[in-house]
């Protein structure tokens, strides 16, 4: 990280302006090289400067504004400097240019955020949050992101490595110094209770990440059923415009037609998927089977069946494979003459909401039945002080499974110090999701995936 790195932090094309930013000891002397008006190097700190890039033979380049930040006070902790170019392409990439020529190093993707987390600047999570709110497409994911930025989340990762910190060494003083009167002894009547409390938070932790998940990720949504039941109908009634093809012809659908809808600040990501049933027609069944891989991996099922139709015995052994997952049955075209008989299959009643797509019918109903089954309601008016990443979450599952087997380890009277390694290991694990403790090939992977210039 001695070197002096640059790269366009705005999107590339035509705009009022483009932002080059530069990070590094010799920054501020790099671009006062091809700058001409004050002389960067004595000016105060956090200061906006007026004047003109020109290339070595004094021409002017563009009229451009300079920022001038020196350290530590800055997004990497090291001297930057952001020059506002005129939005075009060709001045863009011609200062970009001079820069290079004059001493800088191009960017890595994510890289001024990697040494912000190198130098202190921001931890893991915070450095995770600043890609979450680039993406960010609603309000819910915005606030989310806001609370990682702030490190709330990673106050509570500190808080559960402090309170074990603290076992861990009264289990040391224990070992190494028993003659000590004023430090409690660990005994079980101590340390259980301490190891249930650590288990609860965790729990409570990853309980409510799930919340998070849904913020960040949206909710996987899959449409199942057979032909012609209405289920590209029912996408684009949703999305309120004509996304899939609609025809009376079985089969029309053969690959899945995405969407995305934004209920109460969270997105529904909606996949509409080939009818289901037996097909000679090769990539119609490609299709049927990538349905049934579909509806397996999604949050939530809309299995979507014809009120005019009788069941049959495929429908049947899917509906039967809903039990563990969370499933809203659609009968549509309710305005037709009743064939459908759910009697004998066990669905949950409470599940199903009767519609006539065609009449623009249940609509409603069905956003307000997602709204109840995920809490949307509450998710919206909580505060989203959450984990959202899938690593983070998959280390904490990880901590939770370990800290209940120490809880077990101590009822079954397992040697002291034996227990004081387990959560000395569980310890170092929750740091991982901070960064206290990191590994370089983690940090090069998850910032790889990071937009150029940030």
């Amino acid at each position: 990280m001695n070197d002096t790195i640059c790269a366009i932090a705005t999107s590339q094309g035509v705009g009022a302006i483009a932002i080059i930013r530069v990070s590094g000891d010799e920054s501020v002397e790099i671009v006062n090289k091809i700058y001409k008006g004050k002389d960067l190097t004595k000016v105060d700190s956090h200061t906006i400067n007026y004047g003109h890039i020109v290339d070595k033979r004094g021409n002017i380049i563009d009229e451009v504004l300079v920022s001038v930040m020196l350290a530590p006070k800055t997004f990497t902790a090291e001297n930057t400097v952001e020059i506002n170019t005129h939005g075009g392409i060709a001045p863009t990439n011609k200062v970009l240019e001079l820069l290079l020529t004059n001493g800088c190093r191009l960017a890595e993707p994510g890289e001024f955020t990697k040494r912000a987390f190198l130098n202190g600047r921001i931890d893991l999570l915070e450095a995770e949050a600043v890609m979450d709110m680039i993406n960010a497409k609603t309000n819910a994911q915005r606030e989310l992101a806001v609370n990682q930025i702030s490190g709330k989340v990673s106050d509570l990762i500190n808080s559960l490595r402090d309170d074990m910190i603290q076992i861990i060494s009264n289990i040391n003083v224990n070992i190494d110094y028993p003659e000590y009167d004023d430090v409690d002894i660990i005994t079980n009547e101590i340390l259980v209770p301490k190891i249930n409390n650590l288990k609860e938070r965790i729990t409570k932790i990853l309980k409510e990440s799930r919340n998070g998940r849904i913020i960040k990720d949206g909710i996987k949504t899959s449409i199942i059923g057979r032909p012609n039941v209405g289920k590209s109908s029912l996408l684009n009634a949703l999305l309120e415009e004509e996304k899939a093809i609609v025809t009376d012809i079985a089969g029309t659908t053969r690959d899945i037609v995405e969407g995305q809808i934004n209920i109460n600040g969270i997105l529904l990501n909606m996949i509409d998927t080939a009818g289901i049933r037996e097909t000679d027609d090769i990539i119609e069944a490609i299709g049927v089977e990538k349905s049934i891989k579909m509806m397996n991996e999604s949050d939530l099922v809309l299995f979507v069946l014809n009120n005019n139709e009788e069941i049959t015995d495929d429908i049947k052994r899917l509906l039967m494979e809903l039990k563990d997952k969370n499933y809203i049955i659609i009968i549509n075209k309710n305005d037709l003459p009743k064939k459908l008989n759910l009697d004998g299959i066990d669905v949950d009643k409470n599940n199903i909401i009767n519609m006539s797509i065609k009449n623009n019918q249940g609509i409603d109903d069905l956003k307000q039945k997602i709204i109840e089954l995920f809490n949307i309601s509450q998710i919206e008016g909580s505060d989203p002080t959450y984990l959202s990443n899938t690593r983070s979450i998959s280390i904490l599952e990880n901590c939770l499974e370990s800290i209940t087997a120490v809880e077990e380890g101590v009822k079954n009277n397992q040697p002291i110090d034996m227990i004081e390694l387990d959560i000395k290991d569980i310890w170092e694990r929750l740091g991982t999701i901070n960064g206290t403790t990191y590994e370089e090939e983690l940090l090069d992977e998850m910032f790889s995936r990071f937009c150029l210039g940030k």
